[in-house]
C-alpha cells in the first residue's frame, strides 16, 4: 500500500488526501495516516513545484566532470561543501572512475555558463581539471523513483 501510495505521489505530490486515498483504494484516514508517516520516517523529504527551465531563462544544461588534486578526507570534504553552495549546480555525485566528481550545471546560455564555470566552479577547492559536456536536447526527465 505505501508503495502504490509513493508511486502516486511522486507524479503528483499536489493530489488531495480525497483523491490519494480513492486511487490506492484505503479510506481518506487510512491514506492521511499513512502518509504522515512516510513523511515522518523518512520515504517523503519533501515537496516541490517543478519549474520549465526554459521560462526561468535556464535552459542550458551542462555535464561538468570535476578532477580533484587529491583524494584526502578534508579536501573532499572541502570541495562538497563549497558546491554545494553554487546555486546553478543542480546535482554533484561522487564518481568512480575517471572522474572525481560529476556535476548537474544549469545556465541562461553559453556566456552565463562561461562565467559560473570561471567565477564558481573553478574556484571550488582542490579543482585540478573540468570536462564539459553541452545537452543538445532533453530525451526525457524524471524525479519518480522506480517503486
Amino acid at each position: 500500500m505505501d508503495r502504490r501510495i509513493l508511486a502516486v505521489l511522486q507524479k503528483n505530490g499536489r493530489i488531495s488526501n480525497a483523491e490519494l486515498s480513492e486511487r490506492v483504494n484505503l479510506s481518506p484516514s487510512a491514506c492521511h495516516r499513512r502518509v504522515g508517516r512516510l513523511e515522518k520516517d523518512g520515504f517523503i523529504r519533501g515537496y516541490v513545484a517543478m519549474c520549465d527551465p526554459k521560462k526561468v531563462n535556464k535552459a542550458t544544461t551542462v555535464f561538468v566532470e570535476i578532477t580533484l588534486a587529491g583524494q584526502a578526507d578534508e579536501l573532499l570534504e572541502a570541495f562538497e561543501r563549497e558546491v554545494a553552495r553554487v546555486p546553478e549546480v543542480l546535482e554533484c555525485h561522487l564518481m568512480a572512475g575517471k572522474s572525481d566528481y560529476i556535476l548537474k550545471v544549469v545556465a541562461e546560455d553559453t556566456e552565463d555558463f562561461a562565467r559560473v564555470h570561471r567565477q564558481k566552479l573553478a574556484r571550488l577547492p582542490g579543482v585540478l581539471g573540468m570536462q564539459s559536456s553541452f545537452a543538445l536536447r532533453t530525451v526525457f526527465k524524471t524525479t519518480a523513483l522506480p517503486i
